[in-house]
């Protein structure tokens, strides 16, 4: 049987990203067209596209424009250059989109979506602008928001976008649909497989956030708080997909908690998360130095419960093949990790993207098959009231070898940087499908000793 040891290493150190800029007028182009061949495919004339500042993904996925305080509406048609809405402050954002600055993403301004006791004597109804654009009693419209809703009855006549937007376009058209899905379904959905480019800006983004994480790590002392310790942290002001956590003293008896300002205290549990667009790194551990420090109860931690979860991600990660069912993901882990004792609630594993759960194909019974261009976060919570948890949360992508070699070809950094990133987790014991590319330079770590963070668990 397979037995956990701790080892101490030191971090491993790759080389320094190029930056990844916005994507270029032809991948957002790409990107229309497989939207239009989805829409053509569910026999839609038109899709509604809505964003928000926290639900921006889908239009940005379009458009490289995300709302910043207001809301957004995108109006695809099949074939017209695409309309974007925009409220007063939208405007001024819009040349972050290649398509908007070459003419391939006309806007108008539409003032409801400005924030309250702003100037809004200045645009059209919304009505008159969806008729303009041809919409009308034969349209068959589909609307995406940010959720669809399969668990419940007449999923596809319900929707989370405004009321007003839904209700008019219900008004108008022949049809009006859910169809956030089709960006968002983990078989079919269009940003559940992703570019090179995808991977190269989702590659950079997890070094940012992962470097993050390292600070936190090397810089945790007992008795500084926690608003203390995140001074430490190199942000780069790139955007948050969620709220930057630290769990201490002051929030332990909750979670997804932002830093109280409370001191971290040792001999306590402690977890920590930075998630900027496309990643999200988190480790969960003990305040100690070594099992000395642990509470009596839990100076088992690591033969009971860390070195478990290190075998269950080991044995999660060598299933993680093209081909592969949800289910089989799904059942590796309640057999590893039993729920009574490790108390894995949620799916272990999801897709990720701009935003920091797009959805997943890892749940029970799911027939859905693992396939190249998807981008995993390694999502695997065990909680417990005695061990608390552990964590190794970051990002991987399935890649077959089409994929491969265009990272190879067009990205040959952030290829060679995953090849070393597998040599490094394969050095601890992890075994790795060719498909797996992971992006976080803490891949493999898991320092269950948060004051010695050098050791770490190996095979």
């Amino acid at each position: 049987m397979d037995k956990i040891k701790t080892k101490r290493i030191k971090y491993p150190v790759y080389s320094a990203p190029s930056r990844i800029g916005a994507p270029v007028l032809e991948e957002l182009e790409s990107r229309l067209v497989r939207a239009r061949k989805a829409m053509t495919d569910r026999e839609l004339d038109f899709l509604i596209v809505y964003g928000d500042r926290e639900h921006f993904a889908n239009l940005a996925y379009l458009t490289n424009f995300d709302p910043r305080f207001e809301e957004a509406l995108l109006i695809l048609g099949k074939e017209s250059t695409p309309l974007i809405l925009v409220g007063n402050e939208g405007v001024g954002h819009l040349g972050v989109s290649s398509l908007f600055v070459s003419g391939k993403l006309r806007y108008e301004l539409y003032q409801s979506f400005s924030l309250l006791g702003q100037p809004k004597e200045s645009s059209r109804p919304l009505r008159e602008i969806f008729l303009e654009e041809g919409l009308d009693a034969a349209s068959h419209v589909g609307v995406a928001g940010w959720k669809y809703y399969s668990e419940l009855p007449d999923s596809q006549d319900i929707s989370d976008v405004p009321a007003y937007i839904w209700n008019l376009l219900k008004s108008i058209c022949k049809s009006v649909t859910n169809a956030t899905d089709l960006l968002m379904s983990p078989s079919y959905g269009l940003r559940a497989r992703i570019s090179a480019y995808e991977a190269a800006l989702f590659e950079y983004s997890n070094i940012m956030a992962s470097e993050c994480v390292k600070a936190l790590l090397s810089n945790m002392k007992p008795g500084m708080t926690d608003f203390e310790l995140m001074e430490k942290v190199p942000f780069t002001g790139y955007p948050f997909s969620c709220h930057p956590s630290v769990k201490s003293s002051g929030n332990l008896s909750y979670g997804l908690s932002s830093p109280t300002g409370d001191p971290v205290v040792e001999g306590q549990s402690c977890s920590m998360s930075i998630a900027y667009w496309g990643s999200n790194i988190c480790r969960a551990g003990w305040v100690v130095k070594d099992a000395s420090g642990l509470p009596s109860e839990a100076a088992d931690y690591i033969e009971s419960f860390a070195g478990p979860f290190f075998i269950a991600v080991r044995n999660w990660l060598r299933k993680m093949k093209i081909g592969a069912c949800g289910d089989e993901l799904y059942r590796s882990i309640q057999h590893d990790l039993p729920f009574e004792k490790f108390g894995v609630f949620l799916n272990p594993g999801h897709l990720i993207h701009y935003d920091e759960w797009l959805s997943t194909p890892i749940y029970e019974g799911s027939s859905e098959k693992i396939e190249s261009g998807m981008y995993f976060q390694i999502d695997i919570i065990p909680r417990s009231p005695v061990y608390s948890s552990v964590r190794m949360e970051e990002g991987i992508l399935v890649a077959g070898e089409g994929l491969r070699q265009a990272l190879r070809k067009d990205y040959p950094e952030v290829y060679g940087r995953c090849m070393q990133r597998r040599a490094f987790m394969e050095s601890l014991g992890f075994e790795l499908p060719e498909e797996i590319l992971p992006f976080s330079n803490l891949a493999g770590i898991i320092p269950p000793y948060f004051l010695d963070p050098e050791l770490v668990l190996s095979l």
